[in-house]
């Protein structure tokens, strides 16, 4: 995620986060294979790249990544009031706000994007489960969300696309 030319600052600061939290966007392109390989025969992670980069070019997602993942350092550094401190620290169950801001991501590109979101964030595959495992002393409970959503919001993008084309054209 390192080529930032003619992006704005909002873009480049939300890429910068995303990497300096250890989610690279091959990571989230092996999501969005994940979710629509069987659906497009002959689907590359070229092409799944292409459509996460898509959408962090949106003003919305990026808003949602800076929001979710200050939220999630703030916690680190036990910097929020008790008992959000707590509540974000576990990842507790019952604190949808999380899935809220990754439901603003998810809706850039319709409804479907719903259900992909609903699926993958049960199944936790590749970089969903090394975000969501407690164990390495990082919060994510932001970031496993808005990872699950922005590669939800690109498995969309690529099923509303005329898979003709967005196989062989990647300038869309």
């Amino acid at each position: 995620m390192a080529n930032y030319t003619k992006k704005s600052e909002l873009e480049v600061k939300a890429r910068q986060l995303l990497t300096e939290r250890g989610v690279e966007l091959d990571d989230i392109a092996e999501l969005v294979y994940y979710l629509q390989s069987k659906y497009h025969e002959n689907l590359t992670l070229e092409v799944c790249r292409h459509n996460v980069d898509r959408v962090l070019t949106k003003r919305e997602v990026q808003n949602a990544i800076l929001t979710g993942i200050e939220l999630d350092m703030l916690a680190e550094q036990k910097k929020l009031v008790e008992p959000l401190q707590k509540t974000i620290e576990i990842d507790e169950g019952l604190y949808g706000i999380d899935e809220v801001i990754a439901l603003s991501i998810v809706n850039v590109y319709g409804s479907i994007g719903l259900t992909n979101f609903g699926y993958i964030d049960k199944q936790k595959p590749g970089i969903l489960q090394k975000l969501n495992d407690k164990s390495s002393g990082q919060i994510h409970t932001f970031l496993d969300d808005i990872v699950g959503a922005i590669a939800a919001a690109a498995s969309s993008r690529l099923a509303h696309s005329d898979a003709e084309d967005e196989h062989t054209e990647l300038d869309n």
